[in-house]
């Protein structure tokens, strides 16, 4: 797909992957909605990359059906959907405040709604969807197995949905990236950043923002890849612990 003049939904928008990934779509020429419950952030990339910032909590049905028909009154339906937006804390799946929401898939199911409506590409295309996994669905570490059933739940999905949505020209699929220098691991000591680099075959770097956008765009405007989980990780595979 050629990016340019479409509409993109990059969820997490405001910060990260998905900070990297709006600017990216943004100088391919795409229309970009930037989501995420930290409406300061989004609207600050927004600004710098000329997009739409809006606060949705992917979690909850009611506010992603809200942002989308806003995003779809400015840019006009999706053709494309990053989703990056996620959080790390361990969460029950039925806790006190009842089951745990949706996110990835819920944002997935919206969107593919509209796709499904808008009118197919030259080749037959109508849109793309791009999910992010984790290398933890492969190789969770010990104190993480309800983060690594989350994203091994991702991953799970991708094949399924690219086969269901095949028929109607929407490929699917999603990255699952190593250890990246986002403002989760920002946060941690020098020491500790540098310890989890060594980790890495090579580059002995933490992966770059910039390089998953760098992905997402290739995925967009290479038509074949679909169905497929791409791990972004310099040959990393996580030790236990």
């Amino acid at each position: 797909m050629d990016i340019k003049g479409h509409a993109a939904i990059v969820t997490g928008g405001a910060s990260g992957l998905g900070a990297a990934t709006a600017s990216e779509l943004a100088r391919a020429g795409a229309k970009v909605a930037c989501l995420d419950v930290n409406l300061d952030g989004a609207r600050a990339v927004a600004e710098k990359i000329g997009g739409l910032a809006l606060r949705c909590d992917v979690t909850s049905s009611d506010e992603a059906v809200a942002a989308l028909a806003q995003a779809r009154e400015k840019h006009g339906a999706a053709r494309i959907l990053i989703n990056c937006a996620g959080v790390g804390p361990a969460k029950r799946i039925v806790g006190r405040d009842g089951p745990m929401p949706l996110a990835t898939f819920n944002m997935m199911r919206l969107v593919a709604a509209d796709m499904q409506s808008v009118p197919p590409l030259a080749d037959g295309e109508r849109g793309v969807i791009i999910s992010t996994a984790s290398v933890a669905a492969f190789e969770g570490q010990i104190g993480q197995p309800a983060y690594a059933a989350s994203k091994g739940g991702v991953a799970a999905l991708t094949l399924p949905a690219a086969r269901e949505f095949a028929q109607f020209g929407i490929r699917a699929n999603a990255i699952a990236p190593g250890i990246f220098h986002t403002p989760m691991l920002i946060a941690l000591p020098e020491d500790a950043q540098k310890s989890l680099a060594a980790a890495v075959p090579f580059p002995k770097l933490l992966g770059r923002p910039e390089q998953f956008a760098a992905l997402v765009r290739h995925i967009i405007e290479n038509t074949y890849i679909n169905g497929e989980v791409i791990r972004l990780d310099g040959a990393l595979r996580m030790a236990p612990r």
